[in-house]
């Protein structure tokens, strides 16, 4: 049971994961202790207004204290909940293949992880076993978990370059041709980073590009055409006041290609312009802020705020906490960082001027994709500090904070994200292992359903 604010300033109480308001309550603190020493419950007398009156909600039914119009209501306000979803679980895509060999795909560097430091949890195994996520009957059994755990949609991390696409084939071949597609909506987070050789990656090696960001204004309008037709004008696309909800992880990248705000902004109403044309009411722009490099390629732009006013961003999010948030210990404890991002939130409420959807992160170890033959350290991506004692349950209590400030902010978004779905290699997915079987599940449902 636990207590906390009411956006209207009444007080909530949970109980078994669910928050019900006291609307009324008939009676004082004194009637309520005399109740108390009646059933011999000692030291009530000492007990805080708090502890008081989660006494007084247990007993309310057998105390006649409340009156025929008093009631407890549940507060069923809704909350969409999002999660990303890496789309490197599958074989045979042309560029893995290229540079992988067939039948490679990132669940390689899943089975041979070990651990680098005491304590360390590697290797983690998948309870489904390391299934292709191109086969539609392997994402249908996806999508049934995430419907029936609470995730209202799934956000693919899609990438997109100037010679062509990079592992689409798991949202073209396995989502959008499940059986049961229909039950999670599903939107893109164009993941326009550069992509460096790091899987694995050798300590001190040259950093090798394989594919830049970067995009010409001719291949964005293109790009444009095949977002609107080919997933924007779906059923399950999720939609946001009528507009198709389209992130971008890296700014910086993305403006490169056209080289001022005006130009940028100018391709932004293109896109916008072409979805309008296909019957929708436009694109939600949603942009991925962060303040702390993860990837060697990563660099942080200097000023979001204008970033986002100057070019008409709709809104902004968070892929992970450790874009916000220093490890300065091999495991950092799970809390600790939990609190540090609940301050960028913060931060971000008041900075971004317009509204910020909270991320909630499962965890963070990228280990798996460091050279098994290197020396392991804090030397910088994918050699990091690790985020430890993320359980189940340290994870649920974050989903229940994270719930109960957005509900205290009667204005505030109703749309939060999770990290992740599936970022098996980054130590930070909703997917069962042999470990915690379905755990990280059960604690959304237990939250949000």
């Amino acid at each position: 049971m636990k207590q906390s604010c009411h956006p209207e300033g009444g007080i909530l109480i949970t109980v078994g994961g669910n928050p019900w308001e006291i609307e009324q309550i008939k009676g004082n603190l004194e009637r309520v202790k005399l109740l108390a020493l009646k059933l011999k419950i000692e030291r009530i007398l000492n007990m805080s207004k708090t502890a008081l009156i989660f006494l007084l909600c247990s007993l309310l039914p057998q105390t006649g204290l409340v009156g025929k119009t008093d009631k407890l209501k549940h507060t069923t306000e809704k909350i969409t909940v999002a999660a990303y979803y890496f789309p490197n679980y599958h074989t045979n895509d042309p560029r893995n293949i290229k540079n992988k060999g067939e039948k490679w795909s990132e669940w390689e560097l899943i089975k041979a992880a070990k651990p680098r430091f005491p304590g360390h949890e590697q290797p983690k195994v998948p309870l489904w076993g390391y299934t292709d996520e191109k086969d539609p009957k392997v994402m249908a059994q996806k999508i049934e978990a995430a419907a029936k755990y609470g995730i209202d949609c799934l956000i693919f991390d899609w990438y997109m370059y100037e010679d062509g696409p990079f592992l689409n084939r798991c949202l073209d071949e396995g989502f959008l041709k499940a059986k049961n597609a229909h039950k999670v909506m599903f939107a893109l987070m164009w993941a326009n980073h550069d992509w460096e050789d790091i899987h694995p990656y050798t300590k001190g090696a040259p950093h090798k590009l394989l594919y830049p960001g970067k995009v010409s204004e001719k291949r964005f309008d293109e790009i444009c055409d095949l977002l609107v037709s080919q997933y924007f004008t779906k059923p399950n696309y999720w939609k946001i006041d009528g507009k198709a909800y389209f992130s971008i992880y890296d700014i910086q990248k993305f403006m490169d290609g056209f080289g001022t705000f005006e130009a940028t902004k100018r391709a932004m109403k293109r896109l916008n312009d072409k979805a309008v044309a296909a019957g929708l009411k436009g694109v939600h722009w949603n942009i991925v802020a962060w303040g702390r490099p993860i990837l060697p390629v990563e660099k942080v732009p200097a000023n979001y705020p204008e970033m986002i006013k100057k070019l008409g961003f709709d809104s902004a999010t968070s892929y992970v906490w450790v874009h916000h948030v220093g490890l300065p210990e091999p495991q950092t404890d799970y809390n600790k960082v939990r609190d540090q991002y609940f301050t960028f939130w913060n931060h971000a409420k008041n900075e971004f001027k317009v509204p910020y959807y909270p991320n909630v992160s499962v965890g963070w170890d990228p280990s798996p994709r460091c050279d098994l033959n290197s020396e392991w350290g804090n030397f910088g991506y994918p050699f990091t500090n690790t985020i430890g004692n993320n359980t189940p349950g340290n994870f649920k209590t974050a989903l229940q904070m994270t719930r109960d400030k957005m509900v205290a902010d009667p204005k505030g978004p109703r749309i939060m994200n999770i990290n992740s779905w599936n970022e098996w290699t980054e130590g930070s997915y909703l997917e069962p292992d042999t470990k915690n079987k379905f755990g990280y599940l059960e604690a959304i449902k237990s939250v949000f359903k």
